[in-house]
Protein backbone atom coordinates (compact mmCIF):
# COMPACT_ATOMS: atom_id res chain seq x y z
CA UNK A 1 0.00 0.00 0.00
CA UNK A 2 1.25 3.18 -1.34
CA UNK A 3 2.40 6.16 2.10
CA UNK A 4 -0.59 8.39 0.24
CA UNK A 5 -3.44 5.69 0.85
CA UNK A 6 -2.07 4.94 4.07
CA UNK A 7 -2.21 9.03 5.05
CA UNK A 8 -6.13 8.80 3.47
CA UNK A 9 -7.09 5.95 5.69
CA UNK A 10 -5.59 7.30 8.75
CA UNK A 11 -7.13 10.47 8.35
CA UNK A 12 -10.68 9.17 7.74
CA UNK A 13 -10.12 7.04 11.23
CA UNK A 14 -11.64 8.96 14.55
CA UNK A 15 -9.09 9.78 16.92
CA UNK A 16 -9.24 8.58 20.29
CA UNK A 17 -12.10 8.72 22.23
CA UNK A 18 -13.65 10.79 19.25
CA UNK A 19 -16.87 8.66 17.79
CA UNK A 20 -17.69 8.96 13.86
CA UNK A 21 -18.67 11.89 12.16
CA UNK A 22 -22.08 10.81 11.98
CA UNK A 23 -22.34 9.69 15.24
CA UNK A 24 -21.03 12.68 16.26
CA UNK A 25 -24.00 15.06 14.37
CA UNK A 26 -26.70 13.23 15.74
CA UNK A 27 -25.34 13.31 19.33
CA UNK A 28 -25.15 16.97 18.35
CA UNK A 29 -29.08 17.41 17.41
CA UNK A 30 -30.24 15.54 20.33
CA UNK A 31 -28.30 17.84 22.60
CA UNK A 32 -30.15 20.71 20.33
CA UNK A 33 -33.46 19.15 21.22
CA UNK A 34 -32.89 18.68 24.78
CA UNK A 35 -31.97 21.93 25.08
CA UNK A 36 -35.15 23.45 23.07
CA UNK A 37 -37.81 21.81 25.47
CA UNK A 38 -35.99 22.55 28.35
CA UNK A 39 -36.22 26.43 27.16
CA UNK A 40 -40.35 25.66 26.06
CA UNK A 41 -41.20 24.01 29.94
CA UNK A 42 -39.14 26.78 31.15
CA UNK A 43 -40.58 29.33 29.47
CA UNK A 44 -44.34 29.56 31.66
CA UNK A 45 -42.57 29.75 34.78
CA UNK A 46 -40.15 32.47 33.57
CA UNK A 47 -41.20 35.77 33.06
CA UNK A 48 -38.86 38.67 32.21
CA UNK A 49 -37.92 40.96 34.44
CA UNK A 50 -39.39 43.99 32.37
CA UNK A 51 -42.77 41.61 32.33
CA UNK A 52 -42.77 41.10 35.87
CA UNK A 53 -42.37 44.91 37.22
CA UNK A 54 -43.25 46.33 34.61
CA UNK A 55 -41.46 49.14 31.99
CA UNK A 56 -39.16 51.32 34.23
CA UNK A 57 -40.48 54.81 32.80
CA UNK A 58 -44.43 53.40 33.47
CA UNK A 59 -44.31 52.06 36.56
CA UNK A 60 -41.39 52.86 38.62
CA UNK A 61 -40.83 56.69 37.45
CA UNK A 62 -44.57 57.51 36.43
CA UNK A 63 -46.19 55.08 38.63
CA UNK A 64 -48.86 54.35 36.44
CA UNK A 65 -49.57 50.78 38.34
CA UNK A 66 -52.10 48.46 37.47
CA UNK A 67 -52.45 49.96 34.16
CA UNK A 68 -49.34 48.65 32.73
CA UNK A 69 -49.64 45.55 34.52
CA UNK A 70 -46.93 46.72 36.83
CA UNK A 71 -48.37 45.42 40.24
CA UNK A 72 -49.96 41.85 38.95
CA UNK A 73 -48.89 40.48 41.83
CA UNK A 74 -50.95 42.67 44.65
CA UNK A 75 -53.90 42.50 42.08
CA UNK A 76 -54.36 38.79 41.96
CA UNK A 77 -53.76 38.71 45.69
CA UNK A 78 -56.51 41.16 46.38
CA UNK A 79 -58.81 38.81 43.84
CA UNK A 80 -58.19 35.83 45.70
CA UNK A 81 -59.37 37.48 49.07
CA UNK A 82 -62.46 38.83 47.60
CA UNK A 83 -63.26 35.25 45.87
CA UNK A 84 -62.29 33.11 49.48
CA UNK A 85 -64.31 36.04 51.80
CA UNK A 86 -67.78 35.12 52.96
CA UNK A 87 -71.16 37.23 51.85
CA UNK A 88 -72.42 39.13 54.85
CA UNK A 89 -75.29 37.70 56.23
CA UNK A 90 -77.45 40.79 55.53
CA UNK A 91 -76.64 40.88 52.50
CA UNK A 92 -77.68 37.45 51.45
CA UNK A 93 -81.19 38.37 53.25
CA UNK A 94 -80.96 40.86 51.17
CA UNK A 95 -81.04 39.02 47.60
CA UNK A 96 -83.21 36.97 48.98
CA UNK A 97 -86.11 39.64 49.76
CA UNK A 98 -85.48 41.20 46.30
CA UNK A 99 -85.34 37.86 44.01
CA UNK A 100 -89.25 37.07 45.70
CA UNK A 101 -89.99 40.81 45.09
CA UNK A 102 -88.77 39.90 41.23
CA UNK A 103 -90.62 36.31 41.01
CA UNK A 104 -93.80 38.21 42.58
CA UNK A 105 -93.87 40.59 40.22
CA UNK A 106 -93.42 38.55 37.19
CA UNK A 107 -95.82 36.29 38.47
CA UNK A 108 -98.18 38.80 38.36
CA UNK A 109 -97.54 40.78 34.99
CA UNK A 110 -97.11 37.23 33.00
CA UNK A 111 -98.99 34.85 35.04
CA UNK A 112 -97.70 31.70 33.35
CA UNK A 113 -97.70 28.28 35.33
CA UNK A 114 -93.96 28.42 35.37
CA UNK A 115 -93.66 31.78 36.96
CA UNK A 116 -96.81 31.26 39.22
CA UNK A 117 -94.60 27.83 39.75
CA UNK A 118 -91.52 29.43 40.42
CA UNK A 119 -93.40 31.65 42.83
CA UNK A 120 -94.91 29.54 45.44
CA UNK A 121 -91.67 27.49 45.37
CA UNK A 122 -89.33 29.88 46.39
CA UNK A 123 -92.11 31.14 48.41
CA UNK A 124 -92.83 28.42 50.25
CA UNK A 125 -88.85 27.63 50.71
CA UNK A 126 -88.67 31.39 52.81
CA UNK A 127 -91.55 30.34 54.72
CA UNK A 128 -90.07 27.15 55.66
CA UNK A 129 -86.72 29.03 56.77
CA UNK A 130 -89.65 31.46 59.04
CA UNK A 131 -91.35 28.75 60.79
CA UNK A 132 -87.68 27.07 61.33
CA UNK A 133 -86.75 30.37 62.97
CA UNK A 134 -89.68 30.96 64.43
CA UNK A 135 -89.95 27.31 66.26
CA UNK A 136 -85.84 27.85 67.60
CA UNK A 137 -86.43 31.36 68.99
CA UNK A 138 -89.57 29.56 71.14
CA UNK A 139 -87.03 26.48 72.22
CA UNK A 140 -84.61 29.15 73.43
CA UNK A 141 -87.26 31.13 75.09
CA UNK A 142 -88.33 27.90 77.36
CA UNK A 143 -84.49 26.87 78.06
CA UNK A 144 -83.58 30.31 79.04
CA UNK A 145 -86.08 32.27 81.47
CA UNK A 146 -83.66 35.27 81.91
CA UNK A 147 -84.32 36.52 78.73
CA UNK A 148 -88.01 35.60 78.17
CA UNK A 149 -90.29 38.81 78.41
CA UNK A 150 -93.31 37.42 79.12
CA UNK A 151 -92.21 36.39 82.40
CA UNK A 152 -92.29 40.15 83.47
CA UNK A 153 -95.55 40.56 81.22
CA UNK A 154 -97.45 37.26 80.65
CA UNK A 155 -99.37 36.99 77.06
CA UNK A 156 -101.55 33.82 78.33
CA UNK A 157 -105.14 34.62 79.12
CA UNK A 158 -104.85 33.16 82.87
CA UNK A 159 -101.09 35.07 83.49
CA UNK A 160 -102.05 38.09 82.13
CA UNK A 161 -105.26 37.98 84.63
CA UNK A 162 -103.38 36.93 87.49
CA UNK A 163 -100.80 39.61 86.91
CA UNK A 164 -103.41 42.08 86.87
CA UNK A 165 -104.74 41.63 89.68
CA UNK A 166 -101.43 41.53 91.44
CA UNK A 167 -100.47 44.72 89.88
CA UNK A 168 -103.99 46.50 90.72
CA UNK A 169 -103.58 45.30 94.61
CA UNK A 170 -99.75 46.39 94.46
CA UNK A 171 -100.85 49.90 93.18
CA UNK A 172 -103.61 50.67 95.55
CA UNK A 173 -101.46 50.17 98.61
CA UNK A 174 -98.73 52.60 96.91
CA UNK A 175 -101.65 55.00 96.45
CA UNK A 176 -102.79 54.62 100.06
CA UNK A 177 -98.76 55.62 100.95
CA UNK A 178 -98.68 58.32 98.28
CA UNK A 179 -101.19 60.45 99.53
CA UNK A 180 -99.25 60.95 102.84
CA UNK A 181 -96.85 62.94 100.63
CA UNK A 182 -98.64 63.92 97.61
CA UNK A 183 -101.70 65.94 96.46
CA UNK A 184 -103.85 66.17 93.38
CA UNK A 185 -104.33 69.53 91.43
CA UNK A 186 -107.72 69.08 89.12
CA UNK A 187 -107.80 71.95 86.37
CA UNK A 188 -110.99 72.34 84.77
CA UNK A 189 -113.61 75.12 83.54
CA UNK A 190 -117.03 75.30 83.93
CA UNK A 191 -117.69 74.99 80.25
CA UNK A 192 -115.95 71.97 80.07
CA UNK A 193 -118.57 69.04 79.17
CA UNK A 194 -115.22 66.72 79.87
CA UNK A 195 -114.95 67.75 83.08
CA UNK A 196 -118.86 67.35 83.84
CA UNK A 197 -117.33 63.63 83.27
CA UNK A 198 -114.12 63.53 84.85
CA UNK A 199 -114.75 65.11 87.90
CA UNK A 200 -116.95 62.17 89.54
CA UNK A 201 -114.35 59.74 88.34
CA UNK A 202 -111.39 61.96 90.33
CA UNK A 203 -113.61 61.85 93.30
CA UNK A 204 -113.53 57.90 93.43
CA UNK A 205 -110.04 57.53 93.12
CA UNK A 206 -109.63 60.43 96.00
CA UNK A 207 -111.94 58.63 98.48
CA UNK A 208 -110.30 55.44 97.61
CA UNK A 209 -106.74 56.24 98.01
CA UNK A 210 -107.03 59.28 100.49
CA UNK A 211 -105.31 61.88 97.69
CA UNK A 212 -106.13 65.38 98.65
CA UNK A 213 -107.48 67.09 95.75
CA UNK A 214 -107.49 71.03 95.29
CA UNK A 215 -109.88 71.88 92.22
CA UNK A 216 -108.68 75.09 90.50
CA UNK A 217 -111.18 76.70 87.89
CA UNK A 218 -109.64 78.70 84.89
CA UNK A 219 -112.56 79.99 84.10
CA UNK A 220 -113.90 81.10 87.85
CA UNK A 221 -117.23 78.97 87.58
CA UNK A 222 -117.96 76.44 90.03
CA UNK A 223 -117.85 72.49 90.45
CA UNK A 224 -120.68 70.49 91.67
CA UNK A 225 -118.11 67.77 93.08
CA UNK A 226 -115.63 69.56 94.06
CA UNK A 227 -117.37 72.62 95.69
CA UNK A 228 -114.17 73.70 97.82
CA UNK A 229 -112.52 74.89 94.47
CA UNK A 230 -110.59 77.82 94.27
CA UNK A 231 -110.59 80.60 90.93
CA UNK A 232 -107.01 80.19 89.11
CA UNK A 233 -104.35 82.94 90.46
CA UNK A 234 -101.44 81.18 88.67
CA UNK A 235 -101.24 77.91 90.02
CA UNK A 236 -102.01 76.93 86.29
CA UNK A 237 -98.53 78.79 85.18
CA UNK A 238 -96.71 77.26 88.37
CA UNK A 239 -97.93 73.72 88.03
CA UNK A 240 -95.83 73.90 84.61
CA UNK A 241 -98.75 73.91 82.57
CA UNK A 242 -99.13 75.91 79.38
CA UNK A 243 -102.38 74.62 77.93
CA UNK A 244 -105.23 75.45 78.56
CA UNK A 245 -106.66 72.44 77.89
CA UNK A 246 -109.24 70.39 80.81
CA UNK A 247 -109.58 68.17 82.72
CA UNK A 248 -105.94 68.37 83.71
CA UNK A 249 -104.49 66.88 86.77
CA UNK A 250 -100.80 67.68 88.06
CA UNK A 251 -99.34 65.57 91.20
CA UNK A 252 -97.82 67.69 93.48
CA UNK A 253 -94.91 66.47 95.98
CA UNK A 254 -95.55 68.40 99.26
CA UNK A 255 -91.37 67.18 100.49
CA UNK A 256 -90.12 67.80 97.53
CA UNK A 257 -92.36 70.70 96.22
CA UNK A 258 -92.45 69.20 92.84
CA UNK A 259 -95.30 69.50 90.57
CA UNK A 260 -95.65 66.49 88.16
CA UNK A 261 -98.12 66.27 85.35
CA UNK A 262 -100.66 63.46 85.10
CA UNK A 263 -102.37 64.48 81.81
CA UNK A 264 -104.93 66.32 80.12
CA UNK A 265 -108.65 64.93 79.32
CA UNK A 266 -110.84 62.08 80.54
CA UNK A 267 -109.19 59.13 82.50
CA UNK A 268 -110.53 56.33 83.96
CA UNK A 269 -109.91 55.30 87.59
CA UNK A 270 -107.31 52.53 86.65
CA UNK A 271 -105.47 55.10 84.20
CA UNK A 272 -105.23 57.59 87.12
CA UNK A 273 -103.61 55.51 89.55
CA UNK A 274 -101.19 53.07 87.09
CA UNK A 275 -100.19 56.94 85.88
CA UNK A 276 -99.17 58.02 89.29
CA UNK A 277 -97.88 54.88 90.46
CA UNK A 278 -95.63 54.67 87.23
CA UNK A 279 -94.62 58.12 88.00
CA UNK A 280 -93.62 57.86 91.44
CA UNK A 281 -92.29 54.06 91.92
CA UNK A 282 -90.88 52.74 88.62
CA UNK A 283 -87.94 54.20 86.30
CA UNK A 284 -87.81 54.95 82.18
CA UNK A 285 -87.94 51.71 80.58
CA UNK A 286 -88.09 49.26 83.69
CA UNK A 287 -91.73 48.39 83.33
CA UNK A 288 -93.20 48.42 79.69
Amino acid sequence: MSVGKIMMALSALPLAGQAPAQDIGLSMVSQDVVALRGAVAGAGDQVPDDQQTGDQFYCKERKLGTWFYCDRAKRRAREAAAATQPVAAAVQLAAITKQLEELKARAVLDPSEANVTAYIRFQREQLDRASTFSDQWQRVMWQNPEIDYTLQRPVSTLGKRAWIDNRREETDTVMRQLSQRYGIFYFYAQSCGACEIFGPILKSVADTSGFNVVAVSLDGGPNRVFPNYVVDSGQHLRMGLTSKATPALVLYDTVARRPIPIGTGVMTVDEIKERIFALTNTKVGSDF
